[in-house]
């Protein structure tokens, strides 16, 4: 009967919209506990404190919900219609990471967890709980070990069928299901992704320090970001696809099926110059319902400001300068950087001495 329940399941999760489906169970992650501890005492966490306060939970899923049998691991594509490195010379538009262009997935994808859920409970009775991103579970360690993919060198979920664009989802369920086979690591001697982070966020295969992570960098990271990281930045203003678009493996990488993740106007490029003028409500307005507005106007415009200062572009000399007395104490600080960096880049063209702003 499980066998038959768990094509069903397959079946009805493809049938949602659900790119993949598979299962593991909780004890499916033993080296977990160790990999988390070593990450979080090397500080490669940052500032995400919620990692090493809730370290049980996430190494061991049985701790987050004892009562556990089977955790069904799904997966959603998002894979963007365009190549996202080719904005990065676009040095007066910001850059937006391509997960972040429509609305919100937490939102998307749990909606859609749930009606999966209620579909088992009434075709099979047990108790269920589903989880998005936001809760205490490794996500991609269980998608491994149910087979969906292989974490990649860059740390993300490889899938032979998926390419890397795709968001993961989970739900825990009282019924035992059979377990699907782990993935096997496909990555070969690539090392494309490690290549190609600005900001060398890898200190080796499968290892990422959050540190240096231009996504963590852009969304985790609250106060000024170390001076040594800024210029590396670029235009990205939220998140970075760098890593993920390189992946070979992306040729198999199938399009997104949910109209929900498309675009909202004026993205994924927005204007730089338009965007350092709103203020927090302006702010709260332009993404609503987007995983954007939950960094709150501060750090959007800190990593805005960043771009500004190394687009080499005097035309956004004028909207850096409007921010340099700004009520934050991070955004004034990043518009005096933006200002200053513009102005050596144009003394360096032109070859007049740089003036200290008074």
């Amino acid at each position: 009967m499980t066998a038959e329940l768990k094509a069903e399941l397959v079946a009805q999760a493809r049938a949602m919209g659900f790119d993949g489906c598979a299962i593991t169970q909780p004890d499916a992650i033993p080296d977990a506990p160790a990999r988390l501890a070593a990450f979080v005492a090397e500080g490669r966490h940052g500032q995400m404190g919620w990692m090493a306060e809730r370290a049980e939970w996430r190494a061991n899923p049985a701790a987050l919900w004892s009562e556990a049998r089977s955790i069904i691991m799904l997966a959603e594509s998002y894979t963007p219609d365009y190549n996202p490195l080719d904005l990065l010379d676009l040095h007066e538009q910001g850059v937006i990471s391509s997960y972040a262009l429509g609305r919100d997935y937490h939102d998307v994808v749990k909606k859609r967890l749930k009606r999966l859920g209620r579909w088992l409970i009434d075709r099979a009775g047990g108790e269920i709980k589903v989880f998005v991103d936001t809760a205490p579970v490794m996500e991609k360690p269980l998608a491994a070990a149910a087979g969906l993919g292989w974490q990649g060198k860059h740390t993300n979920l490889l899938s032979r069928d998926l390419g890397n664009w795709f968001f993961l989802g989970a739900i825990f369920t009282t019924l035992e299901l059979p377990p699907d086979m782990p993935a096997i690591e496909n990555c070969g001697t690539c090392r494309a992704c490690l290549d190609i982070c600005p900001t060398d966020a890898f200190p080796a295969p499968f290892q990422l320090d959050a540190r240096r992570c231009i996504s963590y960098l852009t969304i985790e990271h609250h106060g000024p970001v170390p001076l040594d990281l800024r210029e590396k930045m670029g235009n990205r203003i939220y998140g970075c696809d760098d890593c993920l678009a390189v992946c070979p493996w992306n040729k198999f990488a199938q399009e997104a099926r949910e109209v929900k993740y498309t675009a909202r106007e004026g993205l994924p490029t927005p204007d730089l110059a338009e965007l350092a003028t709103l203020d927090d409500a302006g702010f709260r307005a332009r993404f609503s319902g987007s995983p954007i507005k939950r960094i709150g106007r501060n750090r959007f415009i800190r990593n805005v400001l960043y771009a500004i200062g190394n687009s080499g572009s005097p035309r956004l000399r004028v909207a850096a300068s409007a921010l340099c007395n700004d009520g934050d104490p991070t955004v004034a600080e990043a518009a005096r950087w933006a200002v200053t960096r513009l102005d050596t880049t144009s003394a360096a063209a032109t070859g007049a001495p740089v003036r200290p702003r008074s």
